[in-house]
């Protein structure tokens, strides 16, 4: 059942799926309503809640006072595969960064983040977007941290 977010527990389970691009306006809502129509169908034994943070980064949580099934997840991600085919985007590789630039948010392949922080472009002051967050508490805390702060801190000097 969704629930509002400040509702869910801190120890509620995240999964964070950044898009390889900002959604479209046009987008949006239809993108809101197949989330919502799909979770409602699929975990409707959870309390649970989503956002689509910044047009760009899709996030459900669900609280983990139950067990999270296998088939659940497999759901979750046979869901996410179909959004990737249908918008042409990339929501399942976390390796990639998503990190703010002035007012903007890039993706960018590792590659092109360290050529990037090689040539200055960013700092160690650089915000960057925590792919690796696992709960609401995880979320609220570490979601935006600097990059020296981050899982990518080894590659400041």
């Amino acid at each position: 059942m969704e629930v509002n977010y400040t509702d869910l527990p801190q120890d509620s389970k995240v999964f964070l799926y950044p898009s390889s691009r900002k959604f479209y306006p046009q987008e949006l809502e239809e993108l809101t309503e197949e989330i919502s129509a799909f979770l409602k169908e699929n975990i409707p034994d959870f309390s649970y809640h989503f956002k689509i943070l910044h047009n760009r980064f899709i996030l459900f949580f669900i609280d983990s006072e139950k067990e999270i099934s296998k088939e659940l997840l497999d759901k979750i991600v046979l869901f996410i595969l179909q959004l990737e085919n249908k918008y042409k985007i990339t929501l399942l590789d976390k390796i990639n960064v998503c990190f703010k630039q002035g007012e903007f948010i890039q993706y960018q392949n590792m590659k092109k983040f360290r050529t990037l922080l090689k040539n200055r472009s960013i700092s160690k002051n650089t915000i960057i977007f925590n792919n690796l967050i696992q709960n609401k508490y995880d979320f609220e805390n570490n979601f935006e941290v600097p990059l020296s702060e981050s899982w990518l801190s080894h590659l400041v000097k």
